[in-house]
């Protein structure tokens, strides 16, 4: 299995699994052809602020993926560059599972995140992943609140 950053080139492996992922959640009549038409023009002026993190097998086959959404923070005296890091999307192939893609994804999309000066990392959890995520260093926070619409 090979980490690797995903490039435009990825884009309709991307919309297969993004489309793989949501489609039982929010049924679409949409084609992934389709929305990966529409991914790819949502991208481009969004590649420098969400990253794709791919996992490949041999033969280059993309089997998993997890996206990094990267967030200006309000400049700060001495720190104008700060930013905070989401981890969004995570999904692996579902015959794939339990081999640590998912996991090596994560790791790499966090610490690209750090790389490039977050401040934090992360991650809205459905509860079944938690304890992943827990074991990836991810620690629940009382000051973390969101407010939800309405």
């Amino acid at each position: 299995m090979r980490i690797s950053q995903a490039q435009a080139d990825d884009v309709a492996v991307l919309a297969r699994l993004l489309w793989l992922d949501t489609h039982k959640e929010e049924p679409t009549q949409q084609s992934v052809d389709a929305f990966a038409a529409e991914l790819a023009e949502w991208w481009a002026p969004h590649q420098h602020s969400h990253l794709a993190f791919v996992a490949r097998l041999l033969p280059p086959e993309i089997v998993g993926m997890a996206w990094v959404a990267l967030v200006p923070r309000v400049a700060r005296p001495g720190a104008t560059g700060r930013l905070s890091a989401d981890i969004q999307s995570v999904f692996v192939m579902p015959e794939q599972r339990g081999r640590g893609i998912g996991s090596a994804l994560v790791e790499a999309a966090s610490q690209h995140a750090e790389h490039l000066g977050s401040l934090r990392v992360t991650v809205h959890s459905g509860r079944r992943a938690v304890p992943v995520y827990q074991r990836l260093g991810f620690e629940s926070s009382r000051q973390l609140l969101q407010r939800p619409p309405g």
